[in-house]
């Protein structure tokens, strides 16, 4: 795991850079989105609710759109997803604590799970390349999570 001004990032990770969000391939065509610690700190820290969008499911998701709600006392935004694929279900375990996507994010605290053809990283960064641009952005934004 690299740590990049305090923000953890796993480097087997996709990430959309300035969405603060991850896509992990998991089996059968079934993508696992998430946001990054950048995001859990970006958001404020302490979340009231992380809400997957029920009139999405089952339908397509193009990458960028929101798959989902944080909200926290400090904010109220989407989770855009990192890739384009159709929502089959969010993470239960957010309902009952929704900051698991803090402390966790990139384990028990992820968002929802997508279906895909094929999975296409276009646009997404991961491996070295990925984490020295994902480093860059950080530090051109002046972000931190200390």
């Amino acid at each position: 795991m690299a740590e990049i001004n305090g923000c953890e990032l796993p480097e087997e990770l996709y990430y959309l850079l300035d969405k603060h969000v991850w896509a992990r391939p998991m089996d059968g065509g079934v993508i696992r989105v998430g946001i990054t610690s950048v995001a859990a700190k970006l958001s404020g820290g302490s979340l009231a609710a992380v809400t997957v969008s029920a009139r999405k499911l089952g339908k397509e998701v193009p990458q960028g759109k929101s798959v989902a709600t944080l909200e926290s006392s400090k904010y109220v935004g989407p989770v855009p997803s990192p890739i384009t694929g159709t929502l089959l279900h969010g993470n239960d375990a957010l309902v009952g604590d929704p900051n698991l996507a803090v402390t966790d994010p990139y384990g028990e605290g992820w968002v929802a799970d997508l279906q895909v053809e094929a999975f296409d990283p276009a646009g997404l960064v991961t491996g070295e390349e990925g984490i020295a641009a994902y480093r860059e952005f950080l530090e051109s934004e002046g972000v931190s999570c200390d």
